[in-house]
């Protein structure tokens, strides 16, 4: 039997970085994202050797061991042992199958689509589907990022596991004790298609290790640093405001939320951006931009500018000349999916 799954990639609309620990469960959290129609995927089966063996096939990273020494594989499948792990310990009394789990994702890791927490739900939607665990979105999102922030000890939020468990445009809150409540937004057709067009999605061209950025923003909300904890404040705000704005259709408001919540973005923590982020900003203002940011944790990956659809094509330019690459896309309203493939 072969299980293969896949979950989306998100694009961080607002509310970034209230999401971690220690700022959410001290003042709670909320953030506005939405996923795409570019993924992670993982694929399942029975190795046919009587061992374990873990490719993530886009790293280029392969390992074989015996199930029982899954948890000193190279670090370059740490992921895929975790996920493996974690599912053998809760739901199958600690036996560990001897399986062949393949990975590869549409994004690098460190792009700020949340790539590595998706590859993750991908992981856990395959293993759920392959051992039939009934699992829903809740339970999938919570169990990998459990994984990654338990078991595995990487730093970051909650935001990635619950977009690409669910999918579609989610405004979500994050309280203390893990409680986190998932509110999706229902948008119509017109207001997607002029988001798609005004929304331009440019990868710097350096994937940089967010652990670090987001070790600061956690050291700054626990030692109450307060230009850091007030710009957590406002981009919690920012994520009401631009949920409304897109409930209501008004995609100024939209674009003058987007904004505020990268100025405060960048007052949470000094690496956020950079001398090469700066530039692509100034050269995207100066060409048609009216809003901008940086997706996920900062310091690189993609950066996402809104601007008049009249205004894309120069701009689309203007960006190419800076060295980056533009992502092409649409938006995706589902969540991750399983199947069994006849092969």
């Amino acid at each position: 039997m072969i299980v293969r799954a896949r979950a989306p990639l998100r694009l961080g609309l607002a509310g970034g970085g209230t999401d971690v620990a220690p700022y959410c469960d001290l003042h709670g959290g909320a953030v506005m994202n939405a996923t795409i129609d570019k993924y992670a995927y993982a694929t399942v089966d029975d190795a046919g050797h009587g061992e374990l063996e873990l490719h993530a096939q886009d790293q280029g990273v392969h390992a074989r061991c015996e199930p029982a020494d899954a948890e000193s594989v190279d670090p370059g499948v740490k992921l895929l042992a975790g996920a493996y792990l974690r599912i053998c310990r809760d739901f199958l009394n600690g036996e560990r199958p001897p399986l062949r789990i393949r990975t590869f994702s549409d994004a690098p890791p460190g792009s700020g689509l949340g790539s590595s927490s998706t590859l993750v739900v991908a992981l856990v939607t395959a293993l759920s589907e392959y051992f039939s665990l009934p699992l829903g979105e809740y339970e999938v999102a919570h169990l990998a990022y459990a994984i990654e922030r338990e078991d595995l000890g990487l730093a970051g939020g909650k935001q990635d596991q619950y977009a690409a468990a669910f999918g579609g445009f989610n405004f979500m809150e994050f309280h203390a004790g893990d409680r986190v409540i998932v509110n999706p937004l229902r948008m119509k057709d017109w207001l997607l298609a002029e988001l798609e067009a005004s929304l331009l999605l440019y990868f710097t061209g350096v994937s940089r290790e967010s652990a670090r950025i987001i070790d600061e923003q956690a050291r700054n909300a626990a030692g109450g640093v307060q230009r850091s904890v007030d710009a957590m404040h406002e981009l919690k705000l920012e994520a009401v405001q631009m949920k409304e704005s897109l409930l209501r259709g008004d995609l100024d408001a939209f674009a003058r939320t987007f904004q505020r919540g990268w100025e405060a973005k960048k007052r949470m923590a000094a690496s956020i951006t950079n001398p090469m982020i700066d530039a692509a900003e100034a050269t995207a203002m100066a060409h048609g931009a009216v809003a901008t940011k940086v997706s996920g944790a900062g310091g690189g990956g993609f950066m996402m500018f809104v601007c008049d659809p009249g205004d894309r094509v120069r701009l689309s330019a203007a960006l190419r000349m800076q060295g980056g690459t533009l992502l092409d896309f649409h938006f995706n309203p589902h969540g991750a999916v399983a199947w069994r493939a006849n092969r």
